[in-house]
């Protein structure tokens, strides 16, 4: 696959566009360090959700925009790969283990947040569906998830973020692709998040009240 662009390209691969496995892989280990950093924060509301249930809703809210942003970039390597372009076929399948990991990780993330969502919209009052137990039963299996998805990551995410940080490549003989593309993304994410976490805080009200 050879892309038209006056950048140097590797293995017939604009390193710093879209056709860059690299870079995706890039975008989702740092999106995937943040992703780790804010539900940290929201685990430790839980503690006393009574007490820090305004900072739990606006974590909560915020994290739809990084979530989202690391969805794409890991469908779009699953796309890419499974329709054949080179790039990705030569960098080969993640091993099974986060194969088999990678949808329950994806189902309990949407799940927790799905149901979370649905709390702060409509407050206690959901009905015959009970959306708290559901919510609660989703963490619990985000926890256990989570735990085994960061453990397998964690040495790559380290070297690639540790590259990105250093505008460096991961990967001996390989230019460091479009850094300033990833971030501007990561950044856009995080910026629609929090403004749908100030849009949206004052729902923590409700519960407050209860």
């Amino acid at each position: 696959m050879t892309l038209t662009s006056d950048a140097p390209q590797v293995n017939g691969v604009d390193p710093g566009g879209a056709g860059n496995p690299e870079g995706n892989a890039r975008l989702t280990a740092v999106t995937g360090a943040v992703l780790v950093l804010l539900l940290a924060v929201q685990g430790w509301t839980i503690l006393s959700i009574s007490r820090l249930v305004t900072v739990h809703v606006f974590v909560g809210l915020l994290l739809t925009g990084p979530v989202c942003l690391k969805l794409a970039s890991t469908g779009y390597r699953f796309v890419r790969y499974y329709t054949g372009a080179p790039a990705y076929r030569r960098q080969g399948p993640p091993p099974l283990a986060q194969r088999l990991l990678g949808p329950l990780m994806v189902a309990s993330t949407v799940g927790v947040l799905a149901t979370g969502l649905t709390l702060a919209l409509v407050g206690r009052d959901t009905g015959p569906v009970p959306v708290l137990l559901l919510h609660k039963a989703a963490f619990l299996c985000w926890v256990g998830v989570t735990s085994l998805h960061v453990l397998l990551h964690l040495p790559r995410l380290a070297r690639l973020l540790g590259a990105d940080l250093r505008r460096r490549s991961s990967q001996p003989g390989r230019p460091a692709p479009g850094r300033g593309r990833r971030w501007s993304a990561l950044t856009l994410a995080l910026t629609a998040g929090t403004a749908l976490a100030f849009a949206g805080v004052h729902l923590a009200a409700t519960w407050q009240r209860g």
